[in-house]
């Protein structure tokens, strides 16, 4: 490690995914962390980015903002051409945690003001990722639940969109409004925003789970993940205790299913 707890690592070239929905609730940051462990045990290195100015991802791996010098923001905030030094202050890892953690701060909900003026704002992760893109194998972003800069952000630099859609009949309202914003960004961006859909918090017992997961594959067809995350309360347990479900329960269903995920992602 370095003088910043910070693995030392040979070169790769990241896989960067965002992690986002329109809607709340439908197991984004869950998703986040539990495939970033998931990678990590799959002997991935692997870097989370909580964008979300809720901190959420943060928080549920113990990191939290107010005890917190740097964080995601400062990515936004800096000088141009200070990213490689940045990059050393901003990182953080746990002892007994396998990857590496950028923290969120309330302050990202200003960014839509404070880059108002700014020339290439919506590049500006993209941009600042390649001083890090050679030390892992896998960048996931924790994207916030709306539109706006940081959306904009994760979707330009993001080489994969995973979406978390739950499957209940309300979630998929939550979907259009996602794929109206991937349909702006593509007439601009020189390579089409390449996304896959992964069902969560299914419920076999319930008819309308099944019938939603009817329409997603016919609507989605080979965009959508074969795996689906199933309802497990490990999940809230883990979070409950600052970890993830790995940490409590590495056999549970959920892990499996995450573990599953991870190796589909892998062959993609």
């Amino acid at each position: 490690m370095n003088a910043h707890g910070v693995m030392e690592r040979k070169s790769h070239r990241a896989k960067v995914i965002a992690v986002a929905n329109q809607k709340g609730g439908v197991g984004k940051t869950t998703t986040t962390v539990t495939l970033a462990a998931a990678l990590t045990r799959l002997g991935k290195q692997v870097l989370v980015m909580d964008l979300d100015p809720h901190a959420c991802a943060s928080v549920h791996l113990r990191y939290y903002p107010d005890e917190l010098q740097y964080s995601v923001n400062d990515i936004f905030s800096e000088t141009p051409g200070d990213s490689e030094t940045l990059w050393d202050t901003i990182r953080q890892h746990h002892p007994v945690q396998e990857f590496d953690v950028v923290s969120a701060n309330i302050r990202l909900a200003e960014l839509e003001v404070d880059l108002r003026n700014r020339k290439g704002k919506g590049a500006i992760l993209q941009q600042s990722l390649e001083h890090v893109r050679g030390e892992y194998d896998f960048i996931l972003l924790d994207c916030p639940p709306h539109v706006g800069i940081l959306l904009v952000n994760a979707l330009v630099a993001s080489d994969l969109l995973v979406v978390p859609i739950q499957t209940d009949f309300l979630a998929l309202h939550g979907l259009k409004l996602l794929f109206d914003t991937i349909k702006v960004l593509n007439k601009v961006l020189p390579v089409p925003i390449c996304y896959r859909v992964l069902p969560t918090l299914y419920d076999k017992r319930a008819r309308a789970c099944a019938r939603v997961m009817e329409l997603l594959a016919l609507k989605m067809k080979d965009s959508m993940f074969k795996t689906v995350i199933g309802m497990d309360t490990r999940f809230r347990d883990a979070s409950a205790q600052g970890r993830v479900i790995y940490e409590i329960s590495p056999d549970s269903r959920g892990a499996r299913e995450y573990e599953e995920l991870a190796k589909e992602i892998l062959a993609l």
